[in-house]
């Protein structure tokens, strides 16, 4: 059954009828600019289909108490970055018995340090890049970032951060040290990971489901922040121009780092198949961006499911969840 039919099964019970959803955006992260897009769209579009909506713009000081006194009966996830992608709103609105989108706080928290992430995916056999990790007293006791033995060409990033902010290829040794600095601005941990040359791709999973597969086209060196927000040459083919066999293996690598990060209901696999064929997972995103410019909805219309019916539908999820008894 594709997701459309599938949203369609489960939108003529409408489950949200007169339900007050609070979706939740902003937050304290470096990515608050995004989320606020990304929270302003959704916003907008579950009005637009009838929803009661309510905007709540968050900083950092969110509790029980708060969560509960929204009076919402579902909450929109609409968060990137720490406090959002990290489990701890998760944790809240669980502790204030609120349902919401996405991931709970296990997979989120472990999806969003890259440093779990990696063992999990090797656990599993997933394939991903080489990587050492460095903590910001293991690069002092070392002597510094020009201490460090980083060998190019590689790609240095924080490991708990998103929106690839931070992050910087390094194709000769002389630009590692400036690369860590920049990385630990986002955070007291880097990653080190092995540079793979090839194409980049995502894929989004819907329900335990995965979409088609995108490939990204981007004027610069990768798929950095400007490129995912704000320059307008970077081009996405969805589907991607991949033969069935590889589309086929592109989504179950994608759905495979899913499961062994225990999400739920929607991720956004990043990863870049090399000049041999292979398939490198790079990470997971659990709170996938909804902005103008981002994957998740592009690879959702292209299943036939528009912006405002992928709300929906996540939040449909987020219901079922919560009417399930746990086990």
């Amino acid at each position: 059954m594709s997701h459309s039919a599938r949203f369609e099964r489960i939108r003529r019970n409408d489950p949200l009828k007169h339900l007050n959803i609070g979706v939740l955006y902003g937050g304290p992260s470096a990515e608050r600019e995004v989320s606020l897009q990304s929270g302003e769209a959704v916003a907008q579009a579950l009005s637009a289909c009838g929803r009661e909506v309510h905007r709540v713009i968050l900083d950092g000081t969110f509790n029980v108490a708060i969560a509960r006194d929204l009076e919402i009966d579902v909450a929109f996830l609409a968060l990137h970055g720490e406090f959002g992608e990290d489990g701890r709103v998760q944790l809240i609105l669980d502790a204030a018995d609120i349902p919401y989108t996405g991931s709970g706080p296990d997979a989120s928290a472990l999806a969003f340090d890259k440093v779990l992430a990696k063992e999990a995916l090797e656990r599993n056999g997933i394939l991903t890049p080489a990587w050492m990790s460095y903590d910001r007293l293991e690069i002092a006791r070392l002597g510094g970032p020009e201490a460090l033995d980083i060998a190019p060409p590689v790609v240095v990033k924080p490991a708990s951060s998103g929106s690839s902010l931070g992050v910087t290829v390094v194709r000769h040794a002389d630009q590692a040290p400036a690369a860590v600095l920049r990385a630990l601005r986002f955070g007291d941990t880097i990653l080190v990971e092995r540079f793979i040359r090839g194409r980049e791709l995502t894929v989004g999973i819907l329900g335990d489901e995965p979409l088609p597969v995108i490939e990204l086209n981007v004027a610069g060196e990768f798929f950095d922040y400007q490129a995912k927000y704000e320059d307008d040459r970077t081009r996405y083919v969805c589907p991607a121009d991949l033969s069935p066999v590889e589309t086929n293996r592109a989504q179950a690598t994608a759905l495979a780092c899913h499961r062994a990060l225990g999400c739920r209901d929607v991720s956004r696999i990043d990863m870049i198949r090399d000049e041999a064929g292979l398939f490198w997972v790079l990470e997971a995103n659990t709170l996938p961006g909804m902005t103008s410019h981002s994957l998740l909805p592009k690879a959702a219309a292209a299943a036939g499911l528009g912006y405002g019916e992928l709300c929906e539908y996540l939040l449909c999820r987020a219901l079922e969840h919560a009417q399930t008894p746990s086990v």
